[in-house]
C-alpha cells in the first residue's frame, strides 16, 4: 500500500488540474446563460460546506480545538472567499483561457511572499522566473485591454483572476501549519463553513433574486460540475498529492490547467486562442518553471553542510 501512494498522489493532482481546467469553460458558459459570478461563488462555498460537512460525519474525527477553529477564519477569508470570489467573478467577464493562464501565476506570488514573510533567498533564478511570469501576465492584460473582444479577455477579468493567486499565495504562506495539522475533511468543513457565513449576507439577497424556473438544464448541469467536481473533489485530490509530493512538482501540475481550459473553450466556440496569449504562456510557464526550480532556504542550508 505504501509503495502506492506516489502513484496515487500523481493521480489525484493530475485529476484535481484537469477538473479544474474543464471547469473553467463550463463555468463561463454556465455564467453567460443564466447565472452570475456572484450566483456561482455562492453555490460554490455554500455547496462546498454541505457536502464537506456531511462526508466529515463518516470520517476520522479529530479533536479542533476554538483557537484553531478561529484561525481557519482567516484561512477562510484567503484561501476560499477572496480567492474564489475573485476568480470566478474574473472568469463571468473574461475568457476561461486568460483565466486559467493567471493560475499558474501562484507560485510567483508565493515565492515573493516567502521572501517577505518567510525570509526566502531571492536568487537570480527566481528574479528572472518572476520578470518572466509577469511579463506573460502584461501581455495578457495588454492584448484583453485592446482587444475589445470578450473571447480574447477583459483586463478587468485578468486582474481579478490574478488578485485570486494572490490571495491563495497569501493562504498557503500563513496557514501552511495549520493545514499540515489536519486531514482534508476537518480543514475543508471548517474553512467552507466559516466562508459560508462571510459571504452569507452579502450574497444571499443575490441568489434569491434567480429566476429558478428560467435556467436552462444544462446551465444546472455546470454549476453542479463545479460544485460536485472543480470544489468539493478537486480540493480533496489536491490536499492528498501536497501531502506526499514535493511542491516544485505540485506546481508543474498547474500546466495542465491551461492546457484543457483553453483546449475545451475553443472546442466549445467561447474562446479563441491568439499568438499573443500563446507568447504569455511561454512567459509563464518559463517563469514558473525558474521559480520553482531554484533552491529554497532549506536546500541552500544542506549545501553547506
Amino acid at each position: 500500500m505504501t509503495n502506492n501512494k506516489p502513484l496515487i498522489a500523481h493521480a489525484s493532482m493530475f485529476g484535481a488540474e484537469f477538473f479544474w481546467g474543464l471547469m473553467a469553460p463550463l463555468a463561463k458558459n454556465a455564467m453567460t446563460h443564466g447565472l452570475d459570478g456572484i450566483d456561482m461563488v455562492s453555490f460554490r462555498v455554500f455547496g462546498g460546506a454541505i457536502l464537506f460537512w456531511i462526508v466529515s460525519l463518516f470520517a476520522p474525527k479529530e479533536n479542533v480545538p476554538w483557537r484553531d477553529k478561529l484561525t481557519f477564519i482567516g484561512a477562510g477569508i484567503f484561501g476560499l472567499v477572496c480567492n474564489q470570489c475573485c476568480y470566478t467573478i474574473g472568469l463571468s467577464i473574461t475568457s476561461p483561457s486568460n483565466a486559467s493562464i493567471m493560475t499558474t501565476s501562484m507560485p510567483i506570488f508565493a515565492m515573493i511572499l516567502s521572501f517577505f514573510i518567510l525570509k526566502e533567498p531571492i536568487t537570480l533564478k527566481k528574479t528572472l522566473g518572476v520578470l518572466l511570469g509577469c511579463s506573460g501576465a502584461l501581455i495578457l492584460i495588454l492584448t484583453s485591454a485592446a482587444s475589445g473582444n470578450a473571447k480574447v479577455g477583459n483586463i478587468k477579468g485578468d486582474l481579478l483572476c490574478l488578485a485570486a493567486q494572490f490571495s491563495f499565495a497569501i493562504y498557503l504562506s500563513l496557514f501552511n501549519p495549520i493545514i499540515k495539522r489536519y486531514n482534508v475533511f476537518t480543514i475543508n468543513k471548517w474553512m467552507f463553513l466559516w466562508s459560508a457565513l462571510i459571504i452569507l449576507p452579502f450574497t444571499s439577497h443575490h441568489v434569491m433574486q434567480i429566476e429558478w424556473t428560467q435556467v436552462p438544464t444544462q446551465t444546472w448541469l455546470e454549476a453542479g460540475y463545479v460544485v460536485l467536481f472543480g470544489t468539493f473533489i478537486g480540493y480533496i485530490l489536491t490536499m492528498i498529492g501536497q501531502r506526499v509530493l514535493r511542491p516544485t512538482v505540485v506546481s508543474i501540475y498547474n500546466y495542465i490547467q491551461p492546457i484543457v481550459s483553453v483546449t475545451v473553450s475553443i472546442l466549445m466556440g467561447i474562446g479563441i486562442f491568439t499568438f499573443f496569449q500563446g507568447v504569455a504562456i511561454i512567459l509563464v510557464f518559463s517563469g514558473v518553471w525558474l521559480v520553482v526550480k531554484s533552491k529554497s532556504k532549506k536546500d541552500i542550508n544542506s549545501s553547506k553542510i
